[in-house]
Parts: structure tokens; sequence; C-alpha cells
């Protein structure tokens, strides 16, 4: 549910702070006092378009933010898109923002996080359903009327399986797609692929063999180098002159020594020992560089062989990838494509009849889904036009057309919901009824249906003056019906009707104000007795009648609804 709504400079808004509650919330106050403003003001948030006059006059910016309390164990939708975007706080509290400048620039928030207009609206759509000048209503929108129809029925877990197997038809009809593009181009390609393919075989490369070549090239090219530092490293560590001795011979006169002051001084027995450790370790590095120089082979040919063998490495990792490893996975996929064009008859034939398989696999869900839909569509329409009774348009009726369709992640239905507010009018589409007290009375006879059922997604619902084209008489029944949506839902209702404001469980007064020469907005939340002379006033009366009558009104909607 919104929990908090503020407003900074936008339209006659200066700074406004709403908190609203569970429940029916009405707003109400005098035409022009800037109710409507506030829904526009959320459909923003919601992310509807932006534009820089929307901004106050003589500001640079307007800021909105909204915060939402949802259980998103329940709405798994917000939750899945949360994450997949990367806006999950692992908390209940969703926060949108929405800020727009005089330059037109707008930028779009969801948790802190800046995020693209898409996303936000993506998001907006799932926690509010907005009913009124704006197109935000999802009623209205023709490819809604299959999800809603599937929630309303229960077979969203139905309609999941029916999604992937129309995801593996696509995979497969994407694969025999580019083998059949490929087949085309059979000649051309046979030609390149056997060069590429006989190229790289005909290298026979080795994980690991550059490595090993440019290690041993560097041997072979430096080996007179090598094997004179070698040859002196050895003289110096055991073979020596008279005139330079090796330093196995020092170590051997200074370790006698130290032995002859060990046993004078004990304190020295550590130091000889160590001496002792060094000698055998130079001994051993003397083995070493021996057994390095002995190995160090004079080999043009080798070395020749070497610089051949780097040299076609070079080649081919400039035509086949960066490193032999990029080049020895280029060939396997060469061998691969190679395989699937020279055989592209066998492998369409395959897939042919892999695609032929799944697509008879998929009818069947299909239409036992479309069944299932069928019967649904018949209970939704009878428990509309039984809503519509109650709101004096009994002459109704509606119905859920289902025609067929190219099988698509949805099934083979195309659904699309029907209206005929009068009797003896043909059925039109939803979206093409003018009438806006019918449309207004249509939506809430869908939206009770639906939201008995506990299908109607998104968690807040607002209605911008929903009693348009309805009067008093039938005012009191719809305040009723709106009431009844808490049950699942918390409304937000702009009304004029005093019958719809007494249902409310609380009513919020917006009203304008003129301070310094400048008009701006105000709301504030009405104590009971400030209630009873609202309605009054929207009664057309502040006399002692019009505060009995209102407070008449407001007892009858607590006893209705059972308070």
């Amino acid at each position: 549910m919104l929990t908090e709504l503020r407003v900074r400079d936008f339209a006659i808004i200066d700074a406004l702070n709403v908190e609203f509650a569970r429940g029916l919330c009405v707003l109400t106050g005098e035409t022009g006092a800037g109710k409507s403003i506030i829904v526009d003001a959320i459909a923003l948030l919601l992310g509807d378009k932006a534009e820089a006059h929307m901004v106050r006059s003589g500001c640079e910016r307007a800021m909105i933010e909204g915060h939402f309390n949802i259980d998103r164990r329940r709405y798994i939708e917000v939750d899945a898109l949360l994450r997949e975007h990367n806006l999950d706080d692992e908390g209940d509290v969703v926060t949108l923002a929405r800020e727009v400048r005089t330059s037109g620039r707008t930028i779009c928030r969801v948790n802190g996080r800046t995020v693209s207009q898409q996303t936000l609206r993506e998001i907006g759509e799932l926690l509010v359903d907005v009913h009124g000048q704006s197109e935000h209503l999802s009623l209205l929108r023709v490819r809604e009327h299959v999800n809603l129809l599937d929630r309303f029925a229960g077979l969203w877990d139905v309609r999941a399986q029916v999604a992937a197997k129309y995801a593996e038809l696509r995979s497969v009809r994407r694969r025999l797609e580019e083998i059949e593009r490929s087949a085309r181009e059979r000649e051309r390609r046979v030609d390149m692929l056997r060069f590429q393919v006989d190229e790289i075989k005909s290298a026979r490369l080795k994980p690991g063999e550059e490595t090993a070549l440019s290690e041993e090239h560097r041997r072979l090219a430096n080996a007179e180098a090598l094997a004179a530092w070698a040859d002196e490293a050895s003289a110096a560590l055991y073979d020596g002159t008279r005139e330079r001795p090796a330093a196995l011979d020092q170590i051997a006169e200074a370790r006698k020594a130290l032995d002859n002051l060990a046993r004078y001084d004990p304190s020295f027995a550590e130091q000889a020992r160590a001496l002792a450790d060094a000698n055998a370790v130079i001994d051993d590095v003397t083995r070493t560089v021996r057994s390095y120089r002995d190995s160090i082979e004079f080999n043009p040919q080798r070395l020749q062989r070497v610089e051949d063998r780097l040299e076609l490495f070079k080649k081919l990792k400039r035509k086949y990838g960066e490193t032999i490893d990029a080049v020895i996975t280029f060939g396997e996929t060469a061998v691969r494509e190679l395989d699937q064009v020279e055989n592209a008859a066998e492998h369409i034939e395959a897939l042919q009849k892999e695609a032929q398989v799944l697509l008879a696999e998929m009818k069947k869900m299909a239409s036992d889904l479309s069944e299932r839909r069928k019967r649904a569509a018949t209970v939704l329409a009878r428990g509309v036009e039984g809503e519509l009774q109650d709101l004096r348009m009994a002459a109704a009726r509606f119905e859920v057309h289902i025609d067929a369709q190219e099988p698509d992640a949805t099934g083979a239905d195309r659904v699309e919901f029907m209206i005929a507010p009068n009797l003896g009018e043909g059925l039109k589409p939803l979206a093409k009824v003018a009438s806006g007290g019918e449309t207004a009375r249509l939506m809430l006879a869908l939206k009770a249906v639906l939201s008995r059922e506990g299908t109607h997604a998104p968690p807040t619902l607002i209605f911008d003056e929903v009693d348009t084209g309805i009067g008093g008489r039938v005012g009191a029944t719809v305040g009723d019906k709106l009431w009844g949506l808490t049950h699942t839902h918390q409304v937000l209702c702009i009304t004029h009707l005093p019958q719809l404001a007494a249902y409310g469980d609380v009513q919020i007064k917006v009203e304008k104000r003129l301070a310094d020469g400048r008009t701006s907005t105000h709301v504030r939340t009405l104590t009971r007795p400030e209630r009873i002379e609202e309605i009054a006033q929207m009664l057309g009366t502040t006399g002692s009648t019009g505060m009995s009558s209102a407070e008449q009104l407001l007892r009858e909607a607590e006893q209705k609804k059972g308070k």
C-alpha cells in the first residue's frame, strides 16, 4: 500500500506531505483545489511522461517521492522485478522517486538507485492501478485482459508451462532458421570453413605449447651466453684457481677455523653448524649448475624449427584469435559449423520433426488452457453482470470474447472484455465504451469480482472522480463497492459525491491557500466533526439540516460497513 507521498514544487503544489492508511481513503475539496494534481503527481511517480511545464513557476525542479509498504512474498511479481534490476533492499518498503527539471530532463529512482523510465513504469504498474484521466488503467489495455482472466481462473501455473513449451519451440525454430540460412550460403561457407579447419588441424596445436616453445627458443638463441655463465658460476663455486680460490674451498677453511673456536668457546658451535649447512647448499647448487651446463645444446637446426613454429603461431593468431587456446576453440567451432552446413538437409529434417512434436504438444496444452479459460470467462461475466445490477445497470451485458490466434507464450487465445451498456445495444470492446458513468461503474464491477478472487495484482487502487456521470442515488452503492475492495486492496478515491465520501475510512480535504501572492495546495486529514461539516458542504448546505443529513450519511455508511 501507499503509505506516504511527498511532493515539492509540482504544478501549484509547493510542499506537500500526505500519509495514507489502509482501507478507503477519500479526497474531497472544491473544484480546482488540486485533487487531480495529486493523482497526476502519483501517475508521474509511476512512470508517466513528464513535461517541463509541470515544475512550479519560479522553481528549477519538481520532486515527487512515494513510499510503499508491500508484502513481497505475496506480490511475487514485484519481488522478481526488483531482484531482476538489482533494486532489492530485502525489505517490505519500496520507494519510488521522480525528479523533473525545467530543462526537460527527468531522473527516476527506485529504492534510491537511478533507473530508466521504463523500469519505473514496470514497477509502478505492479504497485498502483489508476483509474482516471491517465492511460494507467490496466483494464483498458486489451493485452492485460488475458492476464486478468488467468489470475481470476487460477491458471497462472498452467500458463507458465505453456510459456516454457513455447520457449522450447522458438529455440528450435531459431536453430532451424540459422541452418536454412547457412544452407543458402552453403558453397561459399563450405570452402571457407574447410580451409580454416584444414589450416588449424594441420598445425596440430596443443594447449600450452606456445609457452613451452617460447622458453626453449630463449635457451637455444642464448646457448653460448648461458654456457659461459654456467661455466663461470661453476668455477667460482667449485673449481677456483690459486689467485681466485673456489667458494667451497674458502668455506672449508672458515669452517675449520670456527670448529677450533667452538672447542674453546661453545657459543660458536651454532655458527659452525650454519657454515656446514651453507657448504652443503653450495655443493648442491654446483651440481645443479654443472648438470644444466651439460644440457645446453648448440643446435641451429632445432632453433630454426622452433622459430618457424612460433612464426606459424603468430600467423594463426592474427587470423583466428589472440591466443593459441582461442585458435583451438575457433577450429572446434568451425568443425561443428562445417558439419552443420555439410549435413544441412539432415539437420533441417531432424529439427522440423522436433518442431512439429513441440508444436503439437503446445497446441494440446494451449487447447486445454483455452477450455479452462472459456469456463472461467462465463463465471467472470456472470459475476460482473451481478455487480452491474447493484450499480443500476441491470440491462447491461458483459462478455469475455476468446478468439483463436497463433500460439505464443500466453497460449492460443486473444482475450478481450466486451460490454453492451444498454438494452438493445451490441457488444463493444471495453476500451471503446464512451459514457464516463458507465465506464466508472463497469470498472468497479470488474474490480469487485477480480478482487474477491485476490486476482488483481496492484495492491493500491486509485479512482480519480469515479463519480463522473453518477448521481446521488448510485453514490452510496458506489461507495459500498469501493469500500468492499478494501478487503484486498488499499483504495484512494477523489469524489464530489457526499454519499460516496461517507464510506471513507479516512477523509482528506484538499484546499487552495493564498500566501505572498502565490496559490498553493494543502491537505489535512479530517476529524469526525470536520467530516460532518465537509459532507454537509458537499450536500450544498451548512445549516443544522445539512449537518444532520451529513451525520446521517456517516451513520448509515458505518452501519453498512459493520462499524
